[in-house]
């Protein structure tokens, strides 16, 4: 019950700092989240009796997640390089206390996103952190260059579009955002509809449960390196289909080893978890750049909301193996296999720069419909029968 609680808090967590770090800014949601974690987590050490002890649980999962939301939208950084902060702040729970130090380092030396400060009408601010980051990187000159009325003209076209305030009903308002957030769903959804699927059955391996965990987590390591590497050069759009399909036949593939090749089935879990770690790193930082900038965390945490539901429904298709024990690893590995269907129509976002308003991914999506025409206009036409060209 304390668990399931605790995911309901990451679950309303999603649904509300989302939204609130997209009004208040992402370094305010970020610190807040910090000390919010650091002190439900020392309170939950502390709890007077089991009603309190839900209460911490329940605020220390709403915290992981506007922790983790805020992370991976100030993670965005030049487009070369925004492959290596796909790593998603994943492995943090256990990290209580070093929560209460994270705001005073963050505070120090974490800058909010300047393209956040300039959209909403804090454009002296934004100059400010960009000639921070021109001092840190050496190119103080270029950065003393830089002026709010510069900002605005470059960025003229974005704050003609802004509007006062966004909600949920943004991200389904417009056909192409409409797209992306549907596709989006059912692969937050299904990613960690399979990994709490797969976590839930590590007794029946037949291997030291222990064990079996410190492997488990040992293999995100390797994953996330691969799959950092794979982002920055093959793109995000394939590293996800790839990691979902080998993911989802992996673990269908595990219905049909005997139970007797321990050493087998232990193995194949553990492939498909570290396939579903890649996922996770790579839907992170996929949403982040799909979404422009207004409702970009909004969109982050409705996905992160997605993830919490299919966590809480892993256990309901758990319970089908006393009637079919076949059929919940058919669920658990068709389920990344028909998301990875969704995933090839997102667009790639490699090296693309960010959009900053619905409109200009409006435009994008527009443009490469045209483009698909026009290729279409320019195929030459079949020759027609060897009759009809006699007659020709």
């Amino acid at each position: 019950m304390a668990q399931s609680i605790y995911m309901a808090g990451v679950l309303v967590g999603a649904l509300v700092l989302g939204n609130l770090s997209d009004r208040f800014g992402r370094k305010a949601m970020l610190m807040w989240s910090y000390l919010l974690l650091g002190a439900m987590g020392t309170c939950t050490a502390f709890a007077p009796n089991y009603a309190a002890y839900c209460v911490f649980r329940f605020a220390s999962g709403m915290a992981l997640s506007g922790f983790g939301l805020s992370v991976a939208c100030l993670g965005e950084v030049g487009r070369g390089d925004r492959g290596g902060c796909g790593g998603g702040p994943v492995a943090v729970d256990g990290e209580k206390s070093m929560a209460v130090v994270s705001p005073l380092a963050g505070r120090r030396w974490l800058a909010e996103s300047a393209r956040w400060l300039v959209l909403s009408g804090k454009a002296e601010k934004a100059v400010k952190v960009l000639q921070r980051v021109a001092r840190i990187n050496k190119r103080k000159e270029e950065g003393e260059k830089i002026t709010a009325e510069i900002l605005k003209s470059n960025m003229q076209k974005e704050l003609a579009c802004m509007k006062s305030s966004y909600t949920v009903s943004d991200l389904v308002r417009t056909p192409a955002i409409r797209r992306i957030f549907f596709c989006l769903s059912i692969v937050w959804f299904s990613i960690s509809f399979s990994y709490y699927g797969l976590a839930m059955d590590l007794q029946n391996f037949g291997v030291s449960i222990y064990l079996i965990q410190v492997i488990f987590g040992a293999v995100d390591f390797p994953a996330k390196v691969l799959v950092t590497i794979s982002l920055s050069y093959i793109g995000r759009r394939v590293t996800l289909v790839v990691s979902l399909l080998s993911a989802g036949l992996v673990i269908i593939a595990n219905i049909f080893v005997s139970t007797e090749l321990q050493t087998v089935r232990t193995a194949l879990a553990v492939v498909g978890k570290g396939c579903l770690s890649a996922s996770f790193n790579c839907i992170f930082l996929f949403t982040t750049e799909l979404y422009p900038t207004p409702i970009r965390q909004t969109g982050l945490g409705f996905g992160s909301t997605m993830a919490r539901v299919g966590g809480i429904v892993a256990p309901l298709v758990k319970m089908m193996d006393e009637y079919y024990p076949f059929l919940p690893p058919v669920v658990y590995g068709a389920a990344p296999v028909m998301s990875a269907v969704a995933a090839g129509f997102l667009p790639e976002t490699l090296n693309a720069p960010l959009p900053d308003t619905i409109e200009e991914v409006e435009n994008r999506w527009a443009s490469k419909q045209k483009q698909l025409e026009d290729t279409k206009e320019k195929i030459p036409l079949q020759p027609q029968d060897k009759a009809l060209q006699k007659e020709a």
